[in-house]
């Protein structure tokens, strides 16, 4: 039951972000694009996920675990670290150079695009290294 929720939530977002054209690199590029082809349909995009989520949390929040596990996996840490602010920076910096954020490309792999599959092999790649490197200053191996 677990994996069919998945699928049906998975498919609810790639739907969405297809239907938005967030798929679209173009249209996500032109948002940030202030002073030529701007386009503001990104903050009704945004606007409507952060109205969902609101409603998702106020249902959600009373509960004492979620329907599928035996707890929530919430951030316990409220401390703004170099990690936080590094890896905020690099997601958005790939994402205005790019076009795509990690949610939006993994629909857009159905265009068959090579661009989509570039930045998801990137993003693949990207994980890989940030944990490696984290794993690195853990043991306390000097480079």
């Amino acid at each position: 039951m677990k994996l069919i929720a998945i699928y049906v939530i998975g498919v609810i977002f790639g739907v969405g972000i297809s239907i938005s054209g967030m798929a679209n690199p173009a249209k996500v590029l032109n948002f940030f694009d202030v002073f030529g082809t701007w386009d503001p349909s990104l903050i009704f995009v945004m606007g409507g996920a952060l109205i969902t989520t609101f409603i998702g949390y106020k249902l959600v929040i009373g509960r004492q675990a979620p329907i599928f596990e035996s707890s929530f996996g919430v951030p316990t840490s409220r401390r703004i670290d170099a990690k936080l602010i590094g890896g905020s920076a690099v997601f958005g910096i790939g994402w205005g150079i790019a076009g795509f954020c990690p949610g939006g490309a993994l629909p857009a792999l159905g265009t068959g695009q090579w661009e989509v599959f570039a930045f998801t092999g990137s993003l693949i790649v990207g994980i890989f290294i940030a944990r490696w490197s984290m794993n690195r200053q853990l043991i306390g191996v000097s480079a």
